[in-house]
């Protein structure tokens, strides 16, 4: 009996051990972020055949991206690329470690409304990392792991965040 008792008893331990809670309330996030920011133009965009311009938005720990790619490839169906014009939108959450942003979500709808299935653009998980440089108190530039062209984005609005129960 005693045996048995210690069993469950380690059972029981080990299980709750394993699991957590999740918040009930959102994470204040980077203070630094909080707002929108906009980039306006790659370098030399002219004279590339493919580039993208990001708009950020950052929320308490949370995030928003609209990507506005611009080709003069056809990658696709008209009806998808647009002419050669076509955006995506993500939103998740992040976090921020030194000079590095994680951020990690899921591809939307243009109602940042999560997509239920495939269309013409990326689908599922959005994950991207950026080193992030200071250029001035409202200009950032985010370095992607993933992609050669940096974003040099300005701060279009600013905002502070107010936690909101989850």
């Amino acid at each position: 009996m005693q045996k048995l008792t210690l069993a469950i008893f380690l059972i029981i331990t080990l299980t709750l051990g394993a699991c957590w809670m999740n918040p009930d309330m959102q994470k204040p996030g980077a203070k630094e972020f909080q707002g929108e920011w906009q980039q306006d133009s790659v370098p030399m965009q002219k004279k590339l055949l493919t580039y993208s311009l990001y708009h950020f938005k950052f929320t308490c720990d949370s995030f928003f991206v609209t990507v506005k790619t611009f080709t003069k490839v056809n990658y696709g169906t008209d009806s998808c690329m647009k002419a050669g014009h076509w955006t995506e939108y993500t939103k998740g959450n992040y976090g921020q470690r030194h000079d590095t942003l994680f951020l990690k979500g899921q591809f939307c709808n243009p109602d940042f409304s999560l997509k239920l299935k495939p269309n013409c653009f990326r689908f599922g998980m959005y994950e991207e990392v950026f080193k992030v440089s200071k250029k001035t108190d409202s200009v950032y530039q985010f370095s992607s792991t993933s992609a050669v062209i940096p974003i040099t984005a300005h701060l279009i609005k600013s905002t502070t965040c107010t936690p909101k129960p989850l």
